[in-house]
């Protein structure tokens, strides 16, 4: 076996494995939630009661600066799964697999795949995934700039539809699923709003 068709392979496995790690798939699993990245994130303990290390009752720039630590573990994993992932080759199987996906549905590339799968579940990891991809070349400022309009509506949106719209999901008229999938509807609409206004401007600047 030649050593591209090994790298075609572990690109392949390690892809599909990272898929699941960020899809929250498998956070209630007994075992496999091990792989979960919820749960290999794990969490901060409490200094007292429900008070954990940003305290209560801050504000301003200072609790700004606390709530901002707490994002920099996320930072830390996901940048180390990124690496990860593009030297056993995930990054280039992700592109084969999402550009059928992702290239007609809002124009970015399908290396993308991976972040897109861990928006669902994480505005943070999306976030982050999307800076490594645009630092390293692998997206341009425009397909950066439809993606995070396709982020930042809705963001995480299964977790947060689940955990921020609890309380209202006993008096909505539509099932959980129907609710997360209008979201997504209208998240891949914003995304293409833009796309739409910078296809419009580079037209412009042809002229």
């Amino acid at each position: 076996m030649t050593a591209e068709r090994k790298r075609a392979i572990t690109g392949w496995v390690s892809l599909f494995i990272l898929m699941a790690m960020f899809s929250g798939l498998l956070k209630n699993h007994e075992t496999l939630k091990a792989l979960d990245f919820s749960f290999l994130l794990g969490k901060f303990g409490k200094i007292y009661e429900n008070v954990d290390f940003t305290g209560k009752g801050g504000g301003g720039t200072r609790q700004g600066f606390l709530v901002a630590l707490t994002l920099v573990p996320s930072l830390m994993l996901s940048s180390g799964l990124i690496a990860v992932a593009q030297e056993l080759g995930a990054l280039e199987a992700a592109a084969k697999f999402f550009k059928p996906i992702l290239k007609p549905l809002m124009g970015i590339p399908g290396v993308t795949g991976l972040a897109f799968v861990s928006s669902f579940t994480s505005s943070d990891i999306g976030a982050v995934m999307t800076k490594e991809l645009y630092d390293q070349n692998y997206i341009n400022d425009e397909e950066r700039a439809i993606f995070v309009a396709y982020q930042y509506a809705a963001s995480g949106v299964v977790t947060n539809s689940i955990s921020a719209g609890g309380p209202l999901l006993s008096i909505s008229l539509l099932p959980l699923g129907g609710i997360i999938l209008i979201q997504f509807i209208m998240k891949i609409i914003g995304a293409n709003i833009v796309r739409f206004i910078i296809y419009k401007n580079r037209n412009k600047e042809v002229k």
